[in-house]
């Protein structure tokens, strides 16, 4: 057995030796720790052998990164403010010069003396077209990106979801003959069978004439947006937690019930955010409604009937005839879609925000 260490009268006081290899009282390491930096062993690494941490630069890698974040994002909110103020700035003369009520007067006549114009009609038509769209466009996206993510070979799910990402590179100018040249006799043929048999919902009624309708237009925005939602709702189902779906397996779950309660709910941030940048094209279209709509100026629910215009179709097909007061009629117009399309990337973003567990669990 080895020789016990001397212990001081005092030791379990606090004495100031507790055994014969220890030279600093007790206590020291405490002081030292309050002590300044000047009174420690020579290097400012201290009695505990921690050296002190090493100043930041005044300028590194670091403070330029995030000044050139900082920029970046500071540039985006100036661009936004600057399209703002330009259109504020072109519309108010038209909107002075205006003698009808802008938001009730379905009418478009600003170069008319007095002008007499109103964004009522073309409004509700945007929001009716891409409303419709999204309801055509997103069960098929969903349905499309389960099978590719969850049910298809992974060679066959590559192949797929390559193709259906090379429609997004089409241009829509193309989707929009290809609606007006061909897709205008099946759609005319499949109008007048809802009319024929559903014709006492209002929104299937009417007498004619078919073909330019709201039916076409919101049809071939459904295909213009499918692989904008498909996309990217595979990319979200495809980083599903894989220890969640066997979970859900070893507890005897069908592949369905998998997806429903493993796949879906985990995914639902990403699949608001799909469709909330889908519902952004498809307020945003142009030329492909210009050429498949019947550019009326009025408030009907009428899908079927030759009609409906939008506020991006309407800039579209007015803009090289206007004078200089229905010129800032558009950009008045312009103004509101503006708005409109920034409201809805506002409350898309206030529902991702509100799910925030979808961003930490994945990290």
């Amino acid at each position: 057995m080895g020789e016990t260490p001397h212990r001081s009268a005092d030791a379990g006081t606090g004495g100031t030796r507790v055994t014969e290899s220890h030279e600093w009282p007790a206590g020291a390491s405490a002081r030292v720790a309050e002590a300044p930096v000047s009174t420690r062993s020579p290097g400012g690494t201290g009695l505990g052998g921690g050296g002190a941490l090493p100043r930041n630069r005044k300028f590194g890698a670091e403070r330029a990164f995030r000044g050139l974040t900082l920029a970046a994002g500071t540039t985006v909110l100036v661009i936004i403010v600057a399209i703002a103020v330009f259109l504020i700035a072109k519309a108010i003369p038209a909107l002075r010069a205006n003698s009808a009520n802008f938001w009730t007067f379905e009418g478009w006549f600003p170069n008319d003396n007095p002008p007499t114009f109103g964004i009522g009609a073309l409004a509700f038509g945007t929001v009716l077209t891409a409303a419709l769209a999204l309801l055509m466009a997103v069960p098929v996206a969903m349905g499309i990106a389960l099978y590719l993510s969850h049910y298809a070979p992974r060679r066959i799910g590559n192949s797929l979801g390559f193709l259906i990402d090379l429609l997004a590179a089409v241009p829509s100018v193309v989707f929009g003959l290809w609606g007006r040249d061909y897709l205008i006799g099946p759609v005319s043929d499949l109008s007048v069978w809802l009319n024929k048999y559903f014709g006492w919902i209002p929104i299937f009624g009417g007498d004619g004439p078919y073909g330019n309708s709201i039916l076409l237009g919101s049809l071939v925005l459904a295909i213009m947006i499918l692989p904008i939602v498909t996309s990217l709702t595979r990319e979200v189902f495809l980083q599903t937690p894989k220890a969640n779906e066997e979970a859900a397996i070893a507890l005897g779950a069908t592949r369905w019930e998998m997806l429903r309660t493993a796949v879906l709910p985990y995914g639902r941030p990403g699949i608001i955010a799909a469709v909330m940048l889908g519902l952004g094209r498809a307020l945003g279209e142009t030329i492909a409604l210009a050429l498949t709509l019947g550019s009326t100026y009025a408030i009907s629910f009428n899908l079927l009937e030759s009609g409906g215009n939008t506020i991006a179709a309407n800039i579209a097909n007015r803009f090289a005839e206007a004078n200089e007061t229905g010129r800032g009629a558009l950009i008045a117009s312009g103004l509101v879609l503006f708005a409109i399309t920034l409201i809805v990337n506002i409350i898309a973003r206030a529902i991702i925000y509100r799910r925030r567990e979808f961003t930490e669990s994945a990290a």
